[in-house]
């Protein structure tokens, strides 16, 4: 069974003198085995997945944060971080990651910017050539084609505890 908690943000829009106030939900759902943590935080950015992502029916876990980062993108913060620390995850799950970062690339905002954070084991990090880190990141690449936004890329060394060791950034 998956558990989702979810909280409630405000935002605030000054629309001919008035104020409006639209309901906001984060999304919070911890770990299983199966399937990753997500912290989607509207007040300050932090889109947060983590950990494995192999569930049964990546549908039911996904399409409910892609939803979220549809709306999130009509009006989302200056910054936003979409922080990828997952240590392994299935085809499915790579499908509606994609289609996150997508629609994370495409914020109506221009003056947004998006850092999407990959972390790796830091052996692999420190393993990576030039060459690697193109094949690494050409998948993101061709997924934020035609962004409407500035998009970072930070990689990200962790130890076995997640620690991170080191960190490199590509400006796209």
């Amino acid at each position: 069974m998956i558990h989702l908690r979810i909280d409630l943000a405000w935002q605030t829009d000054n629309f001919e003198g008035e104020l409006l106030m639209k309901e906001f939900k984060n999304i919070f759902q911890e770990p299983t085995d199966k399937t990753p943590q997500v912290d989607f935080n509207y007040i300050t950015g932090e889109l947060i997945l983590a950990g494995r992502s192999i569930p049964e029916n990546a549908t039911e876990i996904y399409e409910p944060l892609y939803n979220w980062v549809n709306e999130y993108s009509k009006n989302a913060r200056q910054t936003t971080n979409l922080r990828l620390n997952l240590e392994y995850f299935n085809t499915a799950s790579s499908i509606w990651l994609a289609k996150i970062v997508k629609s994370l690339s495409r914020i109506e905002d221009p003056e947004s910017i998006l850092f999407i954070h990959l972390y790796f084991g830091i052996e692999e990090f420190d393993n990576m050539d030039v060459e690697d880190i193109k094949d690494a990141l050409s998948h993101v690449v061709d997924i934020i084609n035609n962004s409407t936004i500035s998009i970072g890329i930070k990689l990200y060394g962790t130890d076995g505890k997640g620690n991170i060791i080191k960190e490199s950034m590509v400006l796209i």
